[in-house]
């Protein structure tokens, strides 16, 4: 079992997924950052100033009369709407930027096989022979 355990451990996609995983973990700071320190101050001067979703809740109980989101759930159950706008926000960012990462990544993978395929061996000697050979014998007229 402890061999098993070694193969799965040394398989290079395990590796690929835990650096992954530890990457994503670092990016979210930064996207958290982004939504936190820069859209969502923009967000808040183009709605009149002020606006911060993250004390916007609604309470589900009677005990609940605390107008920040951290008092109101000292208080009591609350349904914090304004957190999970938050959140959505940073995935939308998140993903865009996943998106812009891809296609990046996909220009950059087509221009190297298109240098590779331009790049490419000539046939053979013998291989373009018998080209030629083929392409003679179809522009000669059929009898």
């Amino acid at each position: 079992m402890l061999n098993e355990f070694k193969e799965f451990i040394a398989r290079g996609n395990v590796m690929d997924l835990a650096v992954g995983v530890i990457i994503g973990a670092a990016f979210s700071k930064i996207v958290d950052s982004v939504v936190n320190d820069l859209v969502m101050p923009i967000v808040g001067a183009l709605t009149g100033g002020g606006f911060d979703f993250s004390n916007y809740f609604l309470p589900l109980s009677a005990n609940v009369t605390a107008s920040t989101l951290a008092a109101a759930r000292e208080q009591g159950a609350v349904f914090a709407y304004g957190s999970f706008i938050t959140v959505l926000i940073n995935f939308l960012i998140l993903a865009w930027i996943i998106f812009l990462m891809i296609k990046a990544v996909n220009r950059v993978r087509a221009s190297v096989e298109k240098k590779k395929a331009a790049e490419a061996a000539p046939p053979p000697a013998d291989v373009a022979l018998l080209t030629e050979i083929r392409d003679l014998l179809k522009s000669r007229p059929t009898v």
